[in-house]
């Protein structure tokens, strides 16, 4: 009853035949014995105990050639010593999880935003919470520009976002900068484009915070192109004059989501335009 052909051995441990057959030729579990006459495989139901130890191995994410390894060193030190570098994976791929997580949800709250102001383009006052972003500074002024200088901008912010080794789950989320002097002028003049990212980034160079407190802010589809940006932010400033509110801090055009595979020649942008006011 302990000697098992392959087949036996791989249905009590809930593995395939094949499986059994691929440990056999890499050298990671080769059976107790083989029939020299029938070429048939036997295992014994002892080595479950080893195949149950591949298969956690596993799971822990490490690859057969180095569980393979370890089996051959038969060194427990060396074992501890892998552990700790699976562990460390580990811990960076939950990092890498959770920016994931938060990257979907933030994604799911735009296109939750996108249906509910879709046909609604009126002010409206938002409280936001600090926010954080990497800014990459072009040196074309956007407004002086059409659209494709634009994805050429984007392009080379997509460049920057991968050189500071920051997620690229952020670049969905873009947006430029008008800064306070030049929007108070209704001076429509930005160089920079910028992504949000997770407000634990603690870097300076290249980051700088959003100011919490209350936006008034617009929405509106952007496939006419910054002429219709343009149209909307003059809509925004006079809601903002003529309500006695003053602007505190700088203009965002924000990126709240893209649907692009709706028309293959345009992002399908759907924009935010948002100013700090008091």
């Amino acid at each position: 009853m302990n000697r098992l052909k392959i087949g036996e051995m791989a249905k009590v441990n809930k593995v395939t035949i094949q499986t059994l057959r691929h440990y056999d030729n890499i050298g990671l579990l080769k059976p107790s014995m083989v029939d020299e006459d029938t070429g048939y495989r036997y295992y014994h139901i002892n080595q479950s105990a080893k195949l149950d130890l591949i298969n956690y191995m596993k799971l822990l994410g490490m690859s057969l050639d180095q569980i393979k390894k370890l089996f051959e060193k038969n060194d427990i030190e060396l074992i501890v010593e892998n552990l700790n570098r699976q562990l460390k994976w580990i811990e960076e791929n939950k990092k890498k999880l959770e920016i994931m997580e938060r990257g979907a949800m933030r994604f799911k709250e735009n296109l939750g935003e996108y249906e509910r102001t879709l046909e609604d383009e009126s002010v409206r006052i938002i409280e936001f919470s600090e926010r954080r972003i990497f800014c990459y500074d072009s040196g074309m002024n956007i407004y002086e520009k059409g659209i494709e200088t634009y994805e050429y901008m984007l392009r080379e912010l997509k460049n920057q976002v991968q050189l500071n080794n920051l997620p690229m789950i952020y670049f969905h989320n873009v947006g430029s900068i008008i800064r306070k002097k030049n929007i108070k002028a209704r001076n429509y003049k930005s160089t920079e484009i910028f992504v949000f990212v997770d407000n634990d980034y603690s870097r300076e160079e290249g980051f700088e915070s959003v100011m919490e407190g209350k936006y008034a802010c617009i929405c509106f589809k952007g496939e006419e192109g910054f002429e219709n940006e343009l149209y909307y932010a003059e809509k925004l400033l006079d809601h903002v004059s003529g309500n006695g509110y003053e602007i505190v801090g700088d203009y965002l055009c924000e990126v709240i989501t893209e649907l692009p595979v709706f028309d293959e020649n345009s992002r399908g942008m759907y924009i935010r335009l948002q100013v700090p006011i008091r």
